[in-house]
């Protein structure tokens, strides 16, 4: 992570670390990322992000201004994102999955300056337009016309000075998924991307220059902007973008046709992808690991996993906040089960309601420290102050520590169940029931009984064809044998589908009676 040669002593620039470092190795003909529309070279990317920055500063944006990047997964999302670091400008990607009133507070929150959007989402930000004062344009990805981003760009030099930022400058937002409440902007430095890089996909997963990497999840999310742009452009590695839905019928095509040797995905995407019949086999593709984040990744999904595609999946935690993962597998070393081991330059510690540390093999409310973490969640002081703690973030989750130094998911704080006077990990509960062959999916909350004390209910999205009562049975029989006695569930309620966000992860607080 040293400074860059061409930038004046003690500044330090994310965008010129990230890029600029490719054309000096020699790599400006290599391919850098594969979309829709084709093939980009690594001077290719350069030059328009480079055009992108000229094109900032023509619009009369200016330094530390935000701009809202509502962008699907095409190279222009790499451009405007690093384009706008390199001109000192923050970019703000948000999910492209939002409603009318998400994006409206989100304008509204960040006062941007500029909207960059894909031309499909246009019309969720039409109606809302004018309710922004401090916003004065508007680019359409995809689109036509003097408005568009290829005629924004096209016209602009190649060449551009970076803005002379330092590395605890802030560099970028991301706002949070929000299992609960209103998405919260976090404040990113320049420095925290490297940092993903160096500690996590460098020296713990060993990426390398001649890998090919196909994130599932989407660049607007911590993990995916990680997996498909930190990671493969920190060392000079190729990367497959994927416009449309992560769907089993465009991943499998992915994997067996574009031949990506590292594929990011999320537990869900795993299992529908083992149930669709479409995966390609051992011998069909050229993965050398899969990785794993947004939920805790069920044992027996793992092992399927591995007995059909012959690849291990490596789990790890990371959160918005902390940008990318901290906990993780590691090839050669994965434990069914776990969330792995601390992710080295990263600090791990499980406390008890008294805000002090839990002995060894008790579960506890997990804390962070480390390189990557945000600065502070922006208009949230309250918020802030409550999750940014010194060095250490908390994450809301819990966790406990085997006796090997495996940390083991038990669930989200808010997600913890009380029974009998006894904490309950519903994800505990999960796992024993996704083991059973006619369960797809399933999520785990607290109900009270008629003495009105809580006891765990289970939400099932069931395959084939069943009869409710008949499974329903059959089910709380089976979580017996898998579970002391007080944490089966007491009822069991068949659903088409349960609700998540768009990382995946459940969204239990909408199963609460």
């Amino acid at each position: 992570m040293a400074l860059d040669a061409d930038m004046p002593n003690g500044f330090y620039n994310a965008a010129v670390e990230l890029i600029d470092h490719n054309l000096k190795a020699g790599r400006g003909s290599k391919t850098a990322v594969i979309d829709s529309s084709g093939t980009h070279s690594y001077q290719e990317l350069s030059d328009n992000i480079n055009r992108f920055a000229n094109a900032l500063d023509a619009l009369g944006i200016q330094p530390e201004q935000r701009i809202i990047l509502c962008l699907n997964d095409t190279v222009d999302f790499p451009v405007a994102f690093l384009g706008a670091i390199k001109a000192g400008v923050i970019p703000v990607p948000i999910n492209t999955r939002l409603t009318e009133k998400d994006y409206a507070y989100i304008l509204s929150d960040s006062r941007a300056t500029a909207l960059f959007v894909s031309k499909p989402l246009l019309p969720l930000f039409e109606s809302h337009l004018g309710d922004h004062p401090a916003l004065t344009s508007v680019i359409i990805s995809g689109g036509g016309g003097s408005s568009s981003f290829t005629n924004l760009i096209a016209d602009k030099s190649p060449e551009f000075a970076a803005a002379p930022t330092k590395r605890d400058d802030m560099c970028f937002w991301l706002y949070t998924s929000g299992t609960t409440g209103m998405p919260k902007g976090t404040v990113h430095l320049h420095g925290n991307l490297q940092a993903t890089a160096d500690l996590y996909a460098k020296e713990t997963l060993g990426i390398r220059e001649d890998d090919i990497m196909f994130s599932a999840a989407k660049l607007f999310f911590a993990y995916g902007l990680g997996n498909g742009l930190t990671f493969p452009f920190s060392v000079g590695a190729t990367v497959i973008l994927l416009e449309g839905p992560p769907t089993p019928e465009a991943v499998s095509a992915i994997l067996r046709d574009q031949k990506p040797t590292i594929f990011y995905g999320v537990p869900t995407l795993f299992g529908m992808l083992l149930a669709s019949g479409l995966l390609p086999k051992a011998g069909e593709h050229s993965l050398r690991f899969c990785t794993s984040a947004g939920e805790a990744l069920p044992a027996d999904l793992l092992s399927r996993w591995q007995k059909h595609v012959g690849v291990d999946i490596l789990d790890g935690i990371g959160s918005t906040e902390m940008l990318h993962i901290f906990l993780s597998n590691r090839p050669g070393d994965v434990r069914p089960g776990s969330t792995g081991k601390p992710v080295a330059g990263y600090g791990i510690r499980l406390t008890g309601d008294d805000g002090l540390p839990v002995p060894q093999g008790e579960m506890g409310a997990l804390e962070i420290s480390g390189p990557s973490s945000g600065l502070m969640y922006w208009n949230q002081r309250g918020k802030s102050l409550e999750t940014f703690q010194g060095p250490w973030t908390r994450a809301g989750d819990k966790y406990r520590q085997d006796e090997d130094g495996y940390y083991i998911y038990c669930g989200r704080t808010d997600d913890m169940l009380k029974v009998g006077g006894i904490y309950v990990s519903p994800f505990e509960v999960e796992a024993a029931l996704i083991e059973h062959d006619l369960v797809l999916e399933v999520a785990v909350v607290g109900k009270a009984d008629h003495d009105d004390l809580i006891k765990p209910k289970a939400i099932v999205v069931a395959s084939g064809a069943f009869e409710a009562a008949v499974l329903e049975q059959e089910l709380k029989d089976f979580a017996k044998t898998k579970l002391a006695s007080f944490k089966y569930p007491r009822w069991i309620e068949f659903v088409d589908e349960l609700p998540k966000t768009a990382t995946g992860k459940i969204q239990r607080f909408k199963l609460r009676d």
